[in-house]
C-alpha cells in the first residue's frame, strides 16, 4: 500500500475533518520518529494514517473492523496490522515492535498538542512552545480526553523521557 492509497482509504472512511487532522498529525509524528531511527518512513506513515480510519463509522468495533478490512482488501504488512491493534490497549495485542510502540506513544500526545495550539489566539502550532505543552499536560482538566497515563507509558516504552518525547512530537507537527 502506498501513502496515497492509505490517505484515500482514510478519507473514504473518515467524514470528520478533526479526526482526519488527528491522523495526519499522527502520520507526521510517525514519520519524524522513522527518520530519527532510520526506520521505514512509509510504513510508519501508513500506520499513522490508518490507525483510526474505522473509528468514526465503527466506534464499537474499532480497531478490529479496520484491521479486518485492511487484511481482506489491502496488502498492508503484519507489522502495521499489529501496530494498529496495539495502539488500542483493550485489544490485548502486545506492542513488541518499535513501530507499534511509536504509534501508541504518539497517538494521545498529538491530541494534546493539537488542543494546545487551538487555544492560542492565532491557533498557529508553529508558535506553540514546549513549555506550554508541558503546562497543559499537567492540567488534567485541559483536553481531559487525552489519556496521560498512556502518553507516559508509551514514552517509557520508547526509552525516552517525557520532555524529549513531547519536543519530538511538537517539532514533527510544526514541520508538517
Amino acid at each position: 500500500m502506498t501513502r496515497d492509497e492509505a490517505y484515500n482509504l482514510m478519507c473514504q472512511h473518515t467524514p470528520s475533518e478533526s479526526l482526519r487532522r488527528h491522523m495526519l498529525n499522527v502520520e507526521a509524528a510517525m514519520r519524524y520518529y522513522a527518520r530519527l531511527w532510520g526506520e521505514d518512513e512509509e510504513q510508519y506513515a501508513i500506520a499513522g494514517l490508518l490507525h483510526d480510519f474505522d473509528y468514526e463509522l465503527h466506534p464499537e468495533e474499532h480497531p478490529f473492523w479496520g484491521v479486518k478490512h485492511l487484511q481482506e482488501n489491502t496488502d498492508v504488512s503484519e507489522d502495521i496490522i499489529n501496530a494498529i491493534l496495539g495502539h488500542a490497549s483493550y485489544s490485548g495485542v502486545a506492542r513488541e515492535t518499535r513501530l507499534a510502540k511509536t504509534l501508541f506513544a504518539v497517538d494521545e500526545l498529538t491530541g494534546l498538542i493539537q488542543a494546545s495550539a487551538l487555544i492560542r489566539p492565532d491557533k498557529d502550532i508553529k508558535m506553540l512552545e514546549l513549555s506550554s505543552v508541558k503546562k497543559r499536560f499537567k492540567n488534567k482538566a485541559f483536553a481531559a480526553g487525552v489519556n496521560r497515563d498512556e502518553v507516559q507509558e508509551g514514552t517509557q516504552d520508547l526509552g525516552l523521557d517525557l520532555d524529549t518525547h513531547m519536543a519530538h512530537v511538537l517539532k514533527a507537527m510544526q514541520e508538517m
